[in-house]
């Protein structure tokens, strides 16, 4: 039996948003990957549909850089 985190639909959200915001900007993922200074899996694995990955502020923060949005925006 897997145990879940109590931020599993918290990290999901996030998940969600990055991959929306970043298709909206037209980004690949291995761009935003490249942008971000962190690998094509590391981003895969965050923006997967079944996320239990967890990640830095310091990441979300150079995501954001990237895609010109406050990081606010990953939360709503």
């Amino acid at each position: 039996m897997k145990l879940h985190s109590p931020h599993d639909k918290r990290f999901k959200k996030i998940s969600e948003n990055i991959k929306r915001i970043r298709l909206e900007k037209g980004i690949t993922q291995k761009q935003l990957a490249e942008m971000a200074g962190i690998s094509l899996s590391y981003l895969s694995k965050i923006e997967a549909v079944n996320c239990n990955k967890s990640f830095s502020l310091h990441v979300l923060f150079d995501i954001a850089d990237v895609l010109e949005e406050d990081i606010v925006r990953f939360f709503k």
